[in-house]
């Protein structure tokens, strides 16, 4: 790649060869495809290194979490996994003297289709009290993408409409924030 960065790599460091790692690898595969997808037909500028890179990389904190489910046996919330990954990213950067400030800002924006810190303070998240919204078009891509595939179950992607329908379980501004998404990269329901 262009920008010096190899997110497989990264990965091997924090995560021994292991189901969870085969998982993530999947996962982040898949969001990675399906962000290259959308980019393709979308016309939205974006420098698709990043892209890459970043969808390899943004769920690289989920390790430190409790998801049993997923094979994550850590302490922290899950909603934390961005804010970690964002965290581990800083730290390997400077170790490595490799900028990854970009890729950690797209691990802690991407959650649902972003969180407001109002959304903290009022859901009572363990998260500081910020907003981790996404705002480069490379950080929007890979927060839509991810909401196509779940690292549990048969990781198939989902269907718009049930995608769709779970961003509004979440209440009404995280639905807004999705389909403002859907409407930048011309992403639609394609089964009517």
């Amino acid at each position: 790649m262009s920008n010096a960065v190899d997110p497989l790599k990264i990965i091997e460091f924090f995560y021994p060869a292991s189901p969870l790692r085969d998982l993530l690898i999947l996962h982040s595969t898949q969001v990675c495809n399906k962000a290259l997808a959308i980019a393709e037909k979308s016309g939205v500028p974006l420098d698709l290194d990043i892209v890459r890179t970043g969808a390899m990389l943004h769920d690289i904190g989920i390790g430190h979490c409790h998801a049993p489910a997923i094979l994550c046996v850590g302490t922290a919330d899950y909603i934390e996994h961005g804010t970690m990954g964002a965290s581990m990213l800083r730290q390997y950067g400077a170790k490595h003297n490799i900028d990854l400030e970009k890729y950690a800002l797209i691990c802690e924006r991407h959650t649902g289709s972003g969180i407001t810190a109002e959304e903290v303070v009022s859901q009572k998240l363990p998260l500081k009290v910020k907003d981790y919204l996404p705002l480069s078009n490379e950080e929007k891509l890979i927060a839509l993408a991810d909401k196509f595939f779940s690292k549990s179950g048969d990781q198939q992607e989902r269907p718009f409409p049930k995608v769709r329908k779970s961003m509004a379980k979440f209440g009404d501004a995280s639905l807004a924030r999705f389909d403002e998404l859907c409407h930048l990269f011309g992403v639609q329901d394609e089964t009517n």
